[in-house]
């Protein structure tokens, strides 16, 4: 994503929430490239180091992202930053022959290209000059932690600290690299302590200014998301930090805090049904949309007693399954949602539960057999409140509505009726 983002002019990226961790300087990432072109000349020894250098590794037999392989006269690179193909590099003497990408489990060449550009193996890469900087400071922080582990006579966490990093200080002076790098990006990135960390806005903006657009998704529940990563990240690593398994500047490799993420992006679109006041608040311009993009308009809403509702329901689903249509039920608790599936099976009707102690497996088989029609009715509690799309429910039935709480919330209640406005 990275490398696309610094190599082309309209990129769409689709993440999630994740997108909000730190991650290396774009300035950097964008210089550490090598570019190869049919024709030039190259010394085979000095573009291996440079590929190790940029965080490749050699390996012949297992070929994997993140790995080169060399054979005769032939360079393969696979790029980590690309799953579908590996470039292949065909030497004549020092010159460059033939360059295309190919298929890394057929074989099969896929295109041929006049020149190639090959990013970092990941984004922390640095120059050797800043390297050689980040190892010093790192170093500094070493002596720091160990004096006070001693003074504290906290000989566990002196010797466990000093292992780790003393061992991930060699990998990085010999490669370039170590397991968990992302755990010294302060140092790398040369950011004070406290400073905002780069991201994938970043990026952004180191190819496209402020000429982009951040669009929120469900943005009730994504900005809520955004709010919480920094502490609970923070909660984690500061117990890291504290038992020696980890240096203080780990806690500078982290997601954004809200406000900066807030303001790091220059336009922002946020997308919710049901949006919350802190989206409302932050937008110059709120759009109602009446009619949605299926052309379908709301579901009719209706509202009766909850007194016999279970009956009530049996026989305004009967109609609905002879047309050959769907129903989602949804309820308060897991032992009633599965003694009402119990219950109308009972009657004769093809009823299924799904709650969250069904896997993610299970709950797509599930979802996918109330699609094919092998049941009718799926009774459910959270999982049936939004993010489903299915064009076979025409009716959602709410049971105990009027009950307070998160799943009788008006959110919760607007999410829920939304699953039958897929029906045409």
């Amino acid at each position: 994503t990275t490398a696309s983002l610094l190599s082309h002019e309209d990129v769409i990226v689709i993440a999630s929430v994740s997108a909000n961790y730190g991650l290396g300087s774009p300035e950097d990432y964008k210089t550490i490239v090598q570019k190869l072109v049919v024709g030039d000349e190259y010394a085979q020894k000095a573009l291996l180091l440079k590929l190790v250098e940029m965080g490749y590794k050699r390996n012949d037999e297992f070929f994997d992202r993140g790995d080169f392989r060399v054979n005769g006269e032939v360079i393969d690179i696979y790029p980590a930053y690309n799953e579908e193909f590996a470039i292949r590099i065909e030497f004549f003497g020092d010159e460059i022959e033939d360059i295309y990408t190919f298929n890394t489990l057929t074989g099969e060449k896929i295109e041929h290209y006049k020149e190639a550009t090959v990013y970092a193996a990941n984004q922390f890469i640095v120059s050797q000059e800043k390297l050689a900087l980040a190892v010093k400071s790192i170093e500094e922080e070493l002596g720091e932690r160990l004096a006070f582990y001693q003074k504290e006579d906290r000989m566990l966490e002196y010797n466990r600290l000093k292992q780790r990093v003393e061992f991930d200080l060699e990998m990085i002076e010999a490669t370039g690299m170590c397991k968990g790098i992302e755990n010294y990006s302060r140092h790398l990135t040369g950011k004070a302590e406290g400073e905002t960390p780069f991201s994938m806005m970043d990026y952004f903006e180191a190819m496209h200014g402020h000429d982009f657009l951040c669009i929120v998704d469900e943005s009730h529940v994504s900005l809520s998301q955004f709010r919480g990563m920094y502490s609970g990240d923070r909660s984690r690593k500061e117990v890291l930090v504290e038992h020696g398994f980890r240096l203080p500047s780990a806690l500078d490799n982290r997601p954004l805090m809200f406000d900066e993420y807030i303001n790091k992006a220059p336009y922002f679109l946020f997308v919710s049904a049901t949006p919350n006041e802190l989206e409302i608040n932050l937008s110059s311009t709120v759009a109602e949309q009446v009619v949605r993009p299926t052309g379908l308009l709301d579901p009719p809403i209706e509202v009766i007693s909850s007194t016999y509702q279970v009956e009530n329901l049996h026989d305004r689903m009967k109609p609905v399954i002879e047309k050959g249509e769907r129903v989602l039920v949804t309820v308060l608790t897991k032992k009633m949602a599965e003694e009402l599936t119990t219950y109308y099976n009972d009657l004769g009707l093809r009823v299924r539960y799904m709650h969250s102690d069904l896997d993610a497996i299970e709950r797509n088989q599930v979802i996918r057999s109330l699609r094919l029609g092998e049941f009718d009715i799926l009774v459910g509690i959270n999982l049936l409140r939004e993010g489903l799309d299915l064009p076979e429910v025409s009716l959602v039935a709410i049971l105990d509505a009027d009950k307070e709480g998160f799943l009788r919330s008006k959110t919760s209640l607007i999410q829920t009726s939304g699953r039958a406005a897929r029906n045409s």
